[in-house]
């Protein structure tokens, strides 16, 4: 990109460093001058120096409302009228870092604005009846009102898709997503990876593991249902989240629950596994690339990003349903074939996801879009 292009980077919120944080830090590292929007920030002092090189990005109202360090999402409702409070006219290019509202920012037909677009709004679309139905919000009053709210940011979310120049979608999935949800075409940049973090260990123990959020989309609940029906076989489960006690609920002996661990810990656990399980209908799934670099076959759904991350067969084995015998199966699968995988070979796959080509792909597709633009 031309180095007098002022640059922006809106993001949804900066409270931890998860998986599209990993994208705002390779922007930072890419762009260092570039301002930081968001709508609420409250990094821990570690995490700013690593994700935002120790900026202190512009927020929104809503990091002044009550609660909102810890209960931000409640303020779902206000999402909208506060990501378009932002005045980015002093800026020629927008980068928006996208789940929900960031790509809803205003711009002039003078800016160019490129969506690095990790999913359409899930709750708003492709499973908002799951949502509902999980927060018990299927009937009754208040699910009414809900539903009228969806209906109505559904509406307005369609209408900032015009907002956008040019839509990167993190997934050949994410990027049919996009095409039906906003009839725009996109480009597919995997994310970051951090693969040269997670080395391959050819040195492989007697367990399984799972690394997630205790959350209800992620399924962990069908995972430690089916080591319960396989008490010879010893299952790690890493992670915190609400569904935590329904989890422990359906455990067995053979079943570990490690609660959060940090990276060096998580690393560890991924190297040494047998194989990594993961349940989850995904847009990317960056652990899976994580157990991928470490030499680890990953048992995954075939559903979601992992259909582009994991070949059956060569670096794991796939499932077809989200159930417990469907897990159970493709476990006693893996271990018929257990002979077959090379962790060598599955680690140097991993390569192609590692953070240095996101950067060099990144970089490369927003300057040439830029030089269209601004030489037109």
């Amino acid at each position: 990109m031309q180095s007098k292009l002022k640059t922006a980077i809106v993001h949804e919120w900066l409270v931890n460093y998860a998986g599209s944080e990993h994208c705002i830090e390779s922007f930072l590292n890419i762009w260092s001058e570039a301002d930081v929007f968001t709508l609420v920030d409250f990094l821990n002092q570690q995490d700013r120096e690593t994700i935002v090189q120790g900026k202190f990005p512009q927020t929104s109202f809503i990091q002044k409302l009550p609660f909102a360090k810890k209960h931000h999402r409640s303020y779902l409702p206000l999402f909208p009228l506060a990501i378009e409070q932002f005045d980015l006219s002093a800026y020629d290019v927008i980068l928006s870092s996208s789940h929900a509202v960031a790509k809803g920012v205003i711009t002039s037909s003078q800016q160019l604005h490129i969506c690095y677009c990790y999913t359409p709004m899930r709750y708003a679309w492709d499973f908002t009846h799951q949502y509902l139905k999980e927060s018990n919000l299927h009937k009754g009053m208040k699910a009414a009102v809900v539903k009228l709210f969806l209906h109505y940011l559904r509406i307005w979310d369609y209408s900032t898709a015009n907002r956008v120049d040019h839509f990167i979608a993190i997934s050949n999935y994410i990027a049919r997503r996009i095409k039906k949800t906003y009839a725009k075409d996109a480009v597919v940049i995997y994310p970051p990876v951090d693969t040269k973090f997670f080395p391959c260990e050819l040195d492989k123990e007697n367990y399984y593991v799972t690394a997630s959020r205790l959350v209800p989309y992620k399924r962990i609940d069908l995972i430690v249902e089916a080591f319960a029906k396989m008490p010879d076989k010893k299952l790690l489960v890493i992670g915190e989240g609400p569904e935590k006690e329904k989890i422990y609920s359906k455990a067995k002996k053979n079943i570990e629950f490690l609660g959060y661990q940090d990276g060096e810990a998580l690393k560890k656990y991924l190297q040494k596994a047998k194989a990594f399980v993961f349940a989850a209908e995904e847009d990317f799934g960056i652990v899976v690339v994580e157990a991928l670099a470490c030499g680890t076959p990953v048992i995954a759904l075939r559903k979601g990003g992992t259909t582009e991350t994991i070949v059956h067969l060569k670096n794991g084995i796939h499932f077809n349903e989200q159930t417990s015998d469907a897990i159970m199966h493709a476990v006693l699968e893996f271990e018929k074939n257990e002979h077959r995988f090379d962790s060598l070979e599955i680690s140097n796959f991993a390569r192609q996801f590692d953070r240095s080509v996101f950067e060099e792909k990144i970089t490369e597709f927003v300057t040439q879009k830029a030089e269209q633009f601004f030489n037109q």
